[in-house]
């Protein structure tokens, strides 16, 4: 089988004519008339230099070669089907693959629960490495770092493909017996209390502090940070508020407010029209027909979609 002549067609025309050991049921096997398969089957003596099958009475059967050939001509053909079979169709039982997903904290924190018990329960082979977002947008996709990145995409390479997951309205987060829940929150309430902001850039300014100038209100940011647990974390402990994404009303809650309810924080709706914040997930098209990188994406979506 190592012959350099011996092309994929052979191979496959090699272990019909073994199973079959007839020339006309091969033909009929592979969908050829019974002339073409006796010129393949003159073709593969000449190649193997042996008759591989011979006359015995109304029947052929194989030389001691073609029987030694039998095996190793079933599995090529088995490789070459595994290797030209759309993937789509693969098993998440057989996956054996770590998945590598750039995203912020509060996604990565919504996003590995949900997603380790689905691989839990229907593909024990996977595991899930989460990489921080970049400061700046990089080619991590393009180039093969990242399987996925989840968040508010707003830098993609032409070609990324983006998908969008869940669309979330901003709240106030504070935390049990903060002075905010002691009465309705007004535009002015709100800005009157020190914040926490988050910023991968370190910007204290953001959307509401837009929407509260056209009330001529403006906050005070006492702190920057980097990520929402930490900021979600800090305002567990002080007075400051921190804004996090939470679902609109009317619709499930959202995995990403689970760590604001595990710290205890109140959730308290923005008297102000905010940008909604929409999380989709990107991936690059060379992963587009991939089985396993489509049970990921699909994971993703079951895990951070509303249902329905």
């Amino acid at each position: 089988m190592s012959s350099p002549n011996l092309d994929a067609n052979l191979a496959i025309a090699l272990d019909a004519l073994l199973t079959e050991q007839s020339v006309t049921r091969a033909a009929q096997r592979l969908r050829t008339s019974p002339a073409a398969m006796s010129r393949t089957l003159a073709r593969l003596r000449r190649v193997l230099h042996d008759p591989l099958l011979v006359r015995a009475g109304q029947t052929m059967v194989p030389t001691p070669r073609a029987q030694a050939l039998r095996a190793e001509a079933a599995a090529v053909v088995r490789h070459l089907t595994a290797l030209l079979t759309p993937s789509g169709g693969i098993d998440p039982a057989t996956l054996r693959r770590t998945f590598t997903v750039q995203a912020a904290d509060l996604v990565g924190a919504a996003l590995a629960p949900g997603l380790l018990d689905l691989a839990r329960r229907h593909a024990p082979g996977v595991s899930l490495r989460v990489l921080a977002e970049e400061w700046e947008a990089g080619p991590a996709l393009r180039e093969g770092r990242v399987d996925l990145e989840i968040g508010a995409i707003d830098h993609t390479d032409p070609e990324t493909r983006v998908d969008e997951l869940t669309t979330l309205r901003m709240a106030a987060a504070v935390r049990t017996g903060h002075p905010l829940t002691e009465a309705p929150l007004t535009p002015a309430r709100l800005a009157a209390a020190d914040h926490v902001a988050v910023s991968r850039r370190g910007r204290f300014t953001g959307p509401l502090d837009t929407a509260l100038a056209d009330h001529g209100l403006t906050r005070r940011v006492t702190a920057v940070l980097p990520g929402h647990l930490a900021a979600m974390t800090l305002a567990a402990a002080t007075d400051l508020v921190c804004l996090v994404p939470t679902a609109p009303p009317g619709q499930p809650p959202s995995p990403l407010s689970t760590a604001a309810h595990t710290l205890g924080l109140r959730l308290l709706d923005i008297p102000l029209p905010l940008p909604p914040l929409t999380i989709g997930m990107a991936w690059h098209p060379r992963h587009a027909a991939d089985g396993a990188h489509q049970w990921l994406r699909d994971a993703v979506r079951h895990v951070l979609s509303p249902p329905g």
